[in-house]
């Protein structure tokens, strides 16, 4: 379900900014003054079309995915409602979307950065760190775990994100700041409902399993 909100939301937030931006990649690659006149009206509708299929797709196993450790992180709790299950939806959002994109937002079409595997690297110790704080910050017992939850979140930020060669982008830098915040919303949206109908799913296999007197 969250996965297929998500793919409406992106149809409307996220993906036309992505065409934007790849009219001025080809634009640019074609030497033209407009993509939409070197391009066929048909050839553009089927690639928004193929687009939205495959990102249906990656956005329902993405979706199925996070469910599924969500579902496993909210398992350990005594009791969970859909309250709390937007509580950890929002730190899901905060540990797979907000902290790594404070260092490495995300790019649209068009944009040419050099020196990938440092800032996957980045990418994937903002995420450890973030969600091991989180988890340590709200879960930890006694005190001093929460101290040490708290100090690994800036970790990864005080280590600095490892900076590209060179950098270079086709689409403007106004679009660019739409693009991030949009893409900020939508996968607000995901997380969101995503921590609410975990628990809710789980909530309900709690009380279907409890023996009835």
């Amino acid at each position: 379900m969250s996965g297929l909100v998500l793919t409406g939301a992106q149809s409307f937030l996220v993906l036309p900014i992505i065409a934007e931006a790849e009219s001025y990649e080809h634009a640019i690659n074609s030497g033209a003054s407009s993509a939409k006149n070197a391009v066929s009206v048909h050839g553009d509708a089927a690639h928004s079309h193929h687009r939205l299929v495959w990102t249906a797709i990656s956005n329902v196993g993405l979706g199925v995915g996070f469910g599924l450790l969500m579902t496993a992180v909210l398992s350990f709790r005594s009791w969970v409602g859909w309250r709390e299950g937007l509580f950890w939806g929002l730190g899901g959002y905060a540990t797979f979307f907000f902290a790594p994109a404070l260092g490495l937002p995300p790019e649209l079409p068009g944009t040419t950065l050099t020196g990938l595997v440092p800032r996957q690297l980045w990418w994937l110790l903002a995420v450890t760190f973030t969600g091991v704080g989180l988890l340590l910050l709200i879960l930890g017992s006694p005190g001093w775990v929460k101290v040490i939850g708290a100090a690994l979140l800036p970790l990864p930020h005080l280590v600095g994100v490892p900076r590209p060669e060179s950098y270079s982008a086709a689409a403007p830098e106004a679009l660019t700041s739409v693009f991030f915040v949009h893409t900020a919303i939508v996968n607000a949206i995901f997380w969101l409902l995503l921590g609410a109908v975990s628990a809710l799913c789980l909530h309900r296999v709690f009380r279907d399993s409890t023996p009835r007197t």
